[in-house]
This record gives structure tokens, sequence and C-alpha cells, in this order.
């Protein structure tokens, strides 16, 4: 019998982590403007059991659903939104053992996450790779694999103990996901991600160098969990609302404090200014809009794993196709209206408040960083296509160098 992760008491799980967010929090500012690696936060995070919201209570875990999940997850990215988007590879990792039979493998894996090891990404490949290919390369050996290649954008590798690599067999050309354990030589890590947004979630160029691979730590990627791109895609949404709740917050706190007016203004303080409070509303209600579709949206997600154990293909299909909509639909949203909120809020403030020891540009920046992953503009199409034409929006997409 398969163990799901259905639920547990939020409150309960919510209280246990909030006063490390907050902790977190108190150092979001500084880290952004040193550009300081949250490697104590991590640490933080692993301490307290956060890689294990999702694993099965009879296992160790929380038993967290996928809406609690991103619920928390939004919280996190209240207080640093670098951090959600660092865990991402992680939490999928994660969610693909969840859909998969129970073992001793399995369990394996499980108890690693409990003893706080974490997993970052190793997908993505630029330069010359066309679209279709893969150049990172897996070969068997007497003794496992050996793993060569390069990957960039390998969001949260910097903190990781295993790195899930995209590749592709040498003996048999097929796609393959391996993990790779990054205290070895053949493992080298850069932080050169010089994006202007999400500037510390340890992404960057990951070299493999002959890197060993365990027998059993190499999976067919056919077999990968089904709502994987949904998934992904929520990590980014929740890491958006969670944006949008630090930028209220930190609107709300900072018209409080402000003593400057203007002679044309509305009342003797910000706070008793009416047009200052609208605009402080308005970015409230916008942040509220986001989180409200994201864990709407969430919850097909729920459906779609909790499907994983029938047999009815036409069921998954339907389940599956659904998760992807509407963590589409929800990305439409929220990468329009928190950048949105990010640029409204210096209305209700003034030109001291751009300084850059205040920082408060690094939600517009890092809003628009997470917004402009998985185009925007083919999730409004595939939606229009979903619902005009029944046609199943994109799972499976690559991105490399098109033939023209």
């Amino acid at each position: 019998m398969s163990l799901l992760s259905t639920g547990t008491d939020y409150s309960a799980l919510a209280a246990h982590f909030r006063p490390l967010f907050a902790r977190i929090a108190e150092g979001a500012v500084e880290r952004e403007r040193n550009r300081t690696l949250p490697h104590d936060a991590l640490t933080w995070l692993k301490e307290a059991g956060f890689g294990t919201v999702r694993i099965p209570k009879e296992k160790g875990g929380w038993g967290a659903s996928l809406p609690q999940l991103f619920q928390l997850l939004t919280e996190l990215a209240e207080a640093d939104s670098n951090l959600p988007q660092a865990l991402r590879a992680h939490f999928a990792f994660v969610e693909d053992r969840l859909n998969q039979p129970d073992s001793a493998e399995r369990d394996l894996w499980f108890r690693r996450f409990i003893d706080g090891e974490l997993v970052g990404s190793g997908w993505t490949e630029i330069g010359a790779v066309k679209i279709g290919d893969v150049i990172t390369r897996v070969t068997p050996t007497s003794n496992g694999w050996t793993l060569s290649g390069e990957k960039f954008y390998s969001t949260g590798t910097l903190f990781a103990d295993w790195i899930d690599v995209y590749a592709r067999r040498n003996d048999n050309q097929g796609d393959v996901i391996a993990l790779v354990n990054t205290h070895q030589p053949g493992v080298t890590r850069e932080d050169d991600w010089d994006g202007f947004g999400q500037r510390l979630t340890g992404s960057g160029t990951t070299r493999f160098e002959n890197a060993h691979v365990e027998q059993e730590h190499v999976f067919d990627f056919a077999t990968r969990f089904r709502y994987q791109t949904a998934f992904y895609q929520h990590v980014l949404l929740a890491t958006l609302a969670g944006i949008g709740r630090a930028v209220a917050s930190d609107g709300a706190k900072a018209v409080a404090a402000r003593n400057r007016i203007y002679s044309h203004s509305n009342g003797s303080t910000s706070r008793e200014d009416v047009q200052v409070l609208q605009v402080i509303g308005e970015i409230t209600s916008l942040a509220f809009a986001v989180e409200a579709t994201v864990i709407r949206a969430a919850h097909s997600l729920q459906s779609a794993y909790e499907a994983h154990v029938n047999s009815d293909e036409a069921r998954l299909v339907e389940v599956n196709a659904l998760a992807e909509a509407e963590a589409g639909q929800a990305q439409v949203i929220a990468s329009e209206l928190v950048p949105r909120a990010a640029t409204e809020l210096f209305n209700a403030l003034g030109a001291s408040d751009t300084r850059i020891s205040k920082a408060l540009d690094r939600h517009w920046r890092n809003a628009r960083t997470v917004s402009s992953h998985n185009p925007v503009i083919y999730k409004a199409r595939d939606i229009g296509g979903w619902k005009v034409n029944g046609t199943p929006p994109t799972g499976i997409w690559q991105i490399g160098r098109g033939e023209g």
C-alpha cells in the first residue's frame, strides 16, 4: 500500500518554521547588498528539517500536502526569495521519490533528507547545444557510472550534497537523471550567476569530469513524475507570491515610519495621506490575489500527486493536464501582478527609498527574474489552446539552439 502525504496540521508546521523565517529575514537586506550567499540560512533550514516537509509521517517527515508545501515556501520567500528557488530541485527530487513504489532504496533517500542532505539542479546547457540534444553524458563502468559535461543555471548546487543531473547514456543514448554526490573531486561548482535578480540562489556553472555515480543512482527520464513541469513552476509561483507579500509588508512599514512629506500632500504624515494609503492598499490586494491564485492552483497539483497510484490512464492524463493548465494560469497572473506591485511601491515612498542601502529594488529585480523562467507568453498560448481546442498544455520542453 502506498503512503501518501495528504496533509498535516499547518498551524503546527508553520509555527515550527516561522521563528527561523524571521531570523532569515533579519539578514536578507545585508546579504543582498553584499551579495553574501545564504549558506547559514540553508544550514538552519536543514537542521530544522525543512527538506522533509513532504516526506510521509510514517517515514519520519511532516507529511504536508502540496498546497501546504507551497504555502510554506511562500512564507519563506517573503523572508528571502532566493531560498525557495535554491531548494527547488531538492523538493522536486523528493516529489519524484514520493511517486515511486515503496522500497528500501526510497527509504534510503528519505533518511538522507532527514539527516539534512539537500539536492541541487543540473539540467540546462548553454552554448552550441541544439534543441533535443544533451552534451552531458553518463558512461557505464565496472562499479557504476562516470559523468562528464557542463551545466549552467545549476540552481541550489552550491548548497547541495547531491545534484539532479539531466544527461544522456553513452551506451544506448537514453535520457536519464543521474544523482551525483557533490563531495568528490570530479564535481566543480562555480558561483558565476550574474543575473540582476535572484543573485543568491546558488546558481551558476557546474562541471563534471568523470564524476562517479553509483549504479542505482541513474534513473530513466521516462519514469520521472508526470506533473514535474507544473511542480517546478509552482516553486517559482510560491516565490513570486512571497515577493508580493514582502512588497506589501515593506511598503506598509516604510510608510508608517516616514516623517517627510510634500507640501502638496494630503496629510501631516505619510500614514495619514489617503493617496499613499491607497497605494499600499492596492499593493496589498495585488499580493493577496497572487497568493490566493497560487494556493488554488496547488490543489490540482495535489490531485495529480494522489492520482499517481491510479491505473486509469485517462484519469491520469486529465488530472495532469489540469495541473499544468492551472500552473500556467497562475503564472500569467503572478508574472504580471507582482512586478507591478514592486513598481507601485515607490509611488507610496520617496527618492530616499531608492537608496541601495534599503535594497527595495530587489523586489522588482527578483520578481522580474523569476517571471523570466518558463516564458509566460507560451504559457498563455497553451492555456488558450487548451481552453478553445482541448489541446493539452506542454508538459516537457527543452531549450537550445535552433536550426536557423
